[in-house]
């Protein structure tokens, strides 16, 4: 259900984090500052906010838990001032000796934390040219998708390597998102190849808005990040996108679009779950097995 206000501005701050956590907030609070003059009322961050560092060691020099997080206390006082919702795409967080989290935090108008969602699917990764990536060696993944209201409707929270699973999004709508969050730090190679087809693609299947705010550029610790920040409506139309700086991009939302795009494509209400047939020869296997057992 939507609530009384149908139409709100929605602005992603698309960032370049570096390995300076105090510079990192300074460079966030001035974009998100520029969302608000341009009239945003929800605005998104894009994950890794407070610092983008790899290495273990230099990471945890750094992490603070949440009730002491710098970042985080300076993120609901900004809020608070602005009078906005300001989602914090994530933070690094520290949950114990050896492990941290990969936290989102949806902060209201009055400074307040309305939800948390810990990135679920770690980026465990190969890619060609031997850019590798073991999130999981420093996070503990989430286990419990999340969803909040706002205003203007359901809001779903999801980070960066999330959007390759569409169960999850799924999931998201069928619990009544009308919004899905997909912050990130999709690295360029990536970006380059799916980061667009795959944002629209979620938007399609659930009939939603996206709100997709990245990192951009070439940072500090020598990784590459796609940009490209995008709001895509529930049709699949890119509404506003960056480019690979840092930057805010804005658009009006019309929340009522979601049941308009749903009626006329009202795939939520006719997925069915599938058993899948196994062929001849692994059914004679698996009878065999079972004769012998």
């Amino acid at each position: 259900m939507t609530g009384t206000q149908t139409k709100f501005k929605a602005a992603l701050v698309q960032m370049r984090t570096s390995l300076s956590v105090e510079k990192n907030i300074a460079d966030a609070s001035k974009l998100i500052r520029e969302a608000k003059e341009l009239g945003a009322e929800y605005i998104q961050t894009p994950e890794m906010t407070n610092i983008m560092e790899q290495g273990r060691d230099g990471l945890f020099a750094r992490l603070k838990e949440e009730e002491h997080d710098d970042a985080l206390a300076a993120f609901r006082e900004l809020a608070r001032e602005l009078k906005a919702y300001l989602h914090v795409g994530s933070l690094a967080i520290k949950a114990s000796d050896d492990k941290a989290v990969n936290r989102s935090f949806l902060i209201d108008r009055a400074g307040d934390i309305v939800t948390r969602y810990d990135k679920i699917h770690l980026f465990d990764v190969q890619l060609a040219g031997g850019e590798s990536y073991r999130e999981s060696n420093t996070y503990k993944p989430g286990e419990i998708a999340v969803t909040a209201d706002l205003l203007w409707g359901r809001l779903g929270l999801t980070i960066c390597y999330d959007l390759r699973f569409p169960a999850l999004y799924r999931a998201l709508a069928t619990a009544g998102a009308h919004f899905l969050a997909v912050p990130a730090a999709f690295t360029k190679q990536t970006g380059e190849a799916h980061w667009h087809v795959l944002q629209r693609a979620r938007a399609i299947e659930t009939g939603s808005f996206v709100f997709a705010a990245a990192q951009g550029g070439h940072h500090e610790n020598g990784r590459d990040t796609f940009g490209h920040s995008l709001i895509v409506d529930p049709w699949g139309r890119v509404l506003a996108e960056a480019g690979k700086e840092p930057a805010v991009v804005i658009a009006e939302i019309d929340v009522e679009e979601v049941a308009r795009v749903r009626a006329r494509i009202p795939s939520l209400e006719h997925g069915r779950r599938f058993e899948v047939a196994a062929t001849s020869q692994e059914r004679n296997h698996l009878h065999l097995v079972g004769k012998a057992s």
